[in-house]
C-alpha cells in the first residue's frame, strides 16, 4: 500500500477540490456512447483509484447514469469530477482533472466496439468490447 500516490485537482471554478489516491498513473479510454455524450469524446480516466476525498462536496451534483453508477460534476461550472458505482468504492476520475504533468500511460480502451471510426490512438493498448467489460467486471447489483 505504500506505493500509492495522491494527486490533487479542482474544478474550473474552484468550488470542488479533490485528492485522489491511485496505484498507478495509468489511463483508460472509455468509448461508450454515454461517456462520449458526457464529454464530447472518449473519457480518459484513472481507473486504479483507491480513494477519492472531496472538499466542497455540497457543490457536487450527481446524475444516476445507470442502475448501478452515477456521474458527479460541479453544480457551478459543470466540471466532470468522477464516474462511480453507487455501492462499493470504484471510481473513474478524469485524468485531466488531476494532471500536473505526470507521466501518464494510456494502457487500455473499453467499449472499443462503440468507438467511432474518425479518431484513434497510436499506441498499443489492451482493448475490451462492451460485452467483455461486463463479463470481466460485474458491477454491483441492487438487492
Amino acid at each position: 500500500m505504500n506505493d500509492a500516490m495522491t494527486l490533487r485537482g479542482s474544478c474550473l471554478c474552484g468550488a470542488v477540490s479533490l485528492a485522489v489516491e491511485a496505484e498507478r498513473q495509468n489511463v483508460t479510454a472509455c468509448h461508450c456512447r454515454m461517456c462520449r455524450i458526457w464529454g464530447g469524446g472518449p473519457l480518459l480516466a484513472m481507473e486504479s483509484v483507491r480513494r477519492v476525498t472531496l472538499a466542497g462536496e455540497d457543490q457536487v451534483s450527481l446524475y444516476a447514469s445507470s442502475e448501478w453508477a452515477e456521474r458527479g460534476f460541479c453544480r457551478h461550472c459543470g466540471t466532470h469530477l468522477f464516474y462511480r458505482f453507487k455501492t462499493g468504492e470504484h471510481y473513474a476520475v478524469p485524468a485531466g482533472l488531476v494532471d500536473q504533468g505526470e507521466a501518464w500511460t494510456l494502457d487500455s480502451q473499453i467499449f472499443i466496439d462503440e468507438k467511432p471510426a474518425w479518431y484513434h490512438f497510436g499506441n498499443d493498448t489492451h482493448n475490451l468490447t462492451g460485452r467483455e467489460v461486463f463479463e470481466s467486471y460485474q458491477p454491483p447489483t441492487d438487492s
